[in-house]
């Protein structure tokens, strides 16, 4: 069962697996090590207590196994997505459904208006993911490729008037 959940301090390890060499090498930085998993682990919690809550960062499990972290970030012009799973779970759809939640949880319970993603243009399974999570490509941006997501409108239930 895959489900979004807030990072614990068990979690550091887990950072570790899913910030790997493999897994962050489209991101312009570098892999994690020990002593950045626990501080990360600790700067989640603090930015969960905030209130509001301007960064959401939940892992993405499947049975329990941490194999990605998903995150929102509220605390731009508009709110933007971002992911990062494990190499060994790619290709899975996890990062898919990962992604989806998170922008259900931004229309559904945040009730935002729109939500952005981006990824590095020679990044294209990460493009996957954002079509497949419903994102339309917006265009191209210093070496990003950039996508944007609007919640789906109400269609009407009554009879139409002539």
């Amino acid at each position: 069962m895959i489900e979004l959940r807030e990072l614990g301090p068990g979690d550091a390890g887990a950072l570790l697996r899913i910030y790997s060499a493999e897994s962050t090498r489209y991101l312009g930085r570098a892999p994690m090590d020990a002593d950045e998993a626990r501080h990360r682990v600790r700067d989640v919690a603090a930015a969960a207590a905030q209130s509001p809550r301007a960064l959401y960062v939940l892992g993405l499990a499947v049975d329990g196994d941490l194999l990605g972290v998903v995150k929102l970030h509220r605390d731009r012009p508009v709110a933007a997505v971002s992911y990062i799973l494990r190499a060994d779970a790619w290709g899975r759809g996890y990062a898919t459904e990962g992604v989806r939640r998170i922008v259900a949880l931004a229309f559904g319970h945040l009730g935002l208006p729109q939500v952005r993603a981006r990824h590095r243009a020679d990044n294209p399974a990460s493009g996957r993911v954002l079509l497949k999570a419903g994102f339309v490509p917006t265009g191209e941006r210093g070496g990003f490729m950039t996508y944007s997501i609007r919640p789906p409108r109400a269609v009407g239930r009554g009879v139409s008037r002539c």
